[in-house]
């Protein structure tokens, strides 16, 4: 797992606009791995973020890469709550939340939809897809839209300038401690 997969992929979250990323890397020896996220985490947590792994399936390893404070937030929306305690999560407790979603992402064969709220989707949104599947949305990009449309193509369009500008800013030698924000 490198730096630059990290800034390609989880650049929104790097930069305090999205509550989490997650991506799926390769991994040879899970110790190595392991001590890849300790060093991440020395230089991240200072700024407000936390990289984990969620699920190790053969050669391949789910990393997230979040903002605690921002979880916190998003899991207690009157939204994100019902769908959360459907569930069997326990909304005010974020590191029970993270527990409870490793449990599901490793007893399910498909990603638990409510997956998206960890990511910092809005909870409509993460319902719509729950109670119509993949039918019916408005429009689709880092995530189906069901309501405000507008909203959320104007955060597609932060995102999508803030993952260039950040892949620009690695390739000239920034770090990935500079480039995260600290919120």
């Amino acid at each position: 797992m490198s730096d630059e997969m990290i800034v390609e992929t989880c650049s929104p979250t790097l930069a305090g606009l999205k509550t989490g990323s997650m991506f799926s890397t390769k991994y040879t020896d899970r110790r190595e791995l392991f001590r890849q996220l300790k060093r991440l985490n020395l230089l991240l947590v200072p700024k407000g973020l936390r990289i984990i792994p969620l699920r190790f399936r053969e050669d391949r390893a789910l990393i997230y890469l979040y903002r605690p404070s921002c979880l916190s937030r998003d899991l207690t929306d009157k939204e994100a709550r019902r769908i959360l305690e459907s569930r069997g999560y326990v909304p005010e407790n974020e590191g029970q939340c993270i527990h409870c979603l490793v449990g599901r992402l490793q007893k399910e064969t498909e990603f638990p939809h409510e997956i998206g709220l960890f990511l910092g989707y809005p909870a409509e949104d993460v319902a719509g897809f729950i109670e119509k599947g993949a039918r019916a949305c408005l429009c689709t990009g880092v995530w189906k839209v069901y309501s405000h449309r507008e909203r959320a193509l104007e955060l597609f369009s932060r995102y999508k300038k803030c993952s260039a500008s950040y892949k620009v800013q690695f390739r000239r030698g920034t770090g990935i401690d500079a480039l995260a924000v600290a919120l």
